[in-house]
């Protein structure tokens, strides 16, 4: 599961056994902090929690606020403040993050269909495989303001909108072309907005779908790969065709599992997933690789195997389009994996893994302690995150 279908999951039981919420969101982030913009957390009224917020030092007190915020009906933006180091001694637990963390607490009325969970469900459920931006207002709003501490607006990928902020709002289009600016860019963001005497803060936070991989191969090899994609929440799919091998029983992790003899590869639908070839079949990576040639829908192709192996293929795809070895430069990655030193299936899997995570976020994969940037980049274009009611960082040992 992803992390926000734990929390649909969570809402649901507890929505059914009629026991009250609060959502605890990160909203912005100033310096260094465990947790982005969209980190969530879920608490019912007895205090039990699903996800996370930080790094386990922000759950006790935020549980305690969260339960506070159920009794009196109303939100409550809460500043955790780690960057004086006296302070974060003292108050705190010695995190040394050296971070500014707001977390936006709202009760959860499960009567509304455009509460926080419900609104991105549907955009779960709707659009699948496209991103989003989802604008939240988290301060600045006055007693009489045209909008509410926790009145959001959804931005599909089909331009559309949706959600509880009013569209006469003044601020709407500005806060519609940094939405789409987000969007095109992948980055979230935090801005403010002149909203009568006060500037309404907003943050800007990018929804990206799981994502999806399809490992053409069903060896024992597939088998700790597809139970590590599935725990980061990524949508697996084996292929491979041995009706032998291809077995639930052997990938109870993986989302799909289908039998795909060889003459039937060129008639597999593009789909745009990732793309893994462990099958260990000369022939049958070659109709993957001749199949995914010219699919420019799919982002990383992945062939496990010696240099040699890539080389021969590519000559063998030459002799039938001369231009292959320029259409797979970019999406190509042979030898598969991050020099980790891994000879076992797990270390392997690992190192598969990781290339592909750092391909989704257009890292360099290397150590960081040698980058001189930081991990995240800026949240604030605008202004500079100003703490509203300073709360030191505490620990719940």
């Amino acid at each position: 599961m992803t992390e926000l279908e734990r929390l649909l999951h969570a809402y649901d039981q507890h929505r059914a056994a009629g026991r009250a919420c609060a959502l605890a969101s990160v909203v912005d982030v100033a310096g260094s902090a465990y947790r982005r913009p969209g980190a969530r957390m879920l608490v019912t009224d007895e205090g039990q929690l699903t996800g996370a917020i930080s790094g386990g030092c922000l759950e006790g007190d935020a549980r305690r606020r969260a339960r506070r915020t159920i009794r009196q009906g109303r939100p409550a933006l809460v500043t955790y403040d780690s960057t004086d180091p006296d302070d974060d001694l003292q108050f705190g637990a010695a995190l040394g993050c050296q971070g500014i963390v707001q977390i936006l607490l709202e009760p959860l009325d499960f009567q509304d269909p455009d509460n926080p969970l419900e609104l991105l469900r549907r955009w779960a459920e709707a659009t699948a495989h496209a991103p989003a931006v989802v604008a939240t207002v988290f301060a600045g709003v006055g007693p009489d303001g045209e909008v509410q501490v926790g009145q959001r607006l959804l931005l599909l990928a089909d331009g559309s909108v949706e959600g509880t902020l009013p569209a006469t709002m003044s601020f709407r289009q500005p806060l519609l072309t940094d939405a789409r600016a987000a969007l095109a860019a992948g980055r979230p963001a935090t801005r403010h907005y002149p909203a009568g005497p006060r500037a309404v803060r907003v943050s800007l936070e990018i929804l990206r779908p799981p994502v999806r991989l399809t490992v053409y191969g069903a060896g024992n090899d597939v088998q700790p790969l597809v139970r590590l994609a599935a725990g980061l929440g990524w949508r697996v799919t084996v292929v491979d065709g041995r009706p032998a091998q291809v077995q639930p029983a052997r990938f109870p992790e993986a989302h799909a599992v289908r039998v795909l003899p060889l003459e039937k590869v060129a008639e597999q639908p593009y789909d745009g997933a990732f793309a893994l070839l462990m099958t260990h079949n000369y022939y049958y990576d070659l109709a993957v690789l001749r199949h995914l040639l010219p699919d420019a829908t799919t982002p990383y192709i992945g062939l496990l195997g010696p240099r040699k192996k890539y080389e021969r293929l590519l000559q063998d795809l030459v002799q039938e389009t001369p231009d292959a070895a320029t259409q797979l430069h970019s999406r190509l990655h042979s030898p598969i994996g991050l020099n980790l030193g891994g000879e076992t299936p797990e270390e392997i899997a690992l190192s598969i893994v990781a290339e592909i995570q750092a391909v989704l976020t257009g890292r360099p994969a290397g150590f960081l302690r040698d980058s001189p940037h930081p991990i995240h980049p800026t949240l604030h274009a605008d202004a500079p995150l100003v703490p509203e009611g300073r709360v030191e960082a505490t620990c719940e040992l």
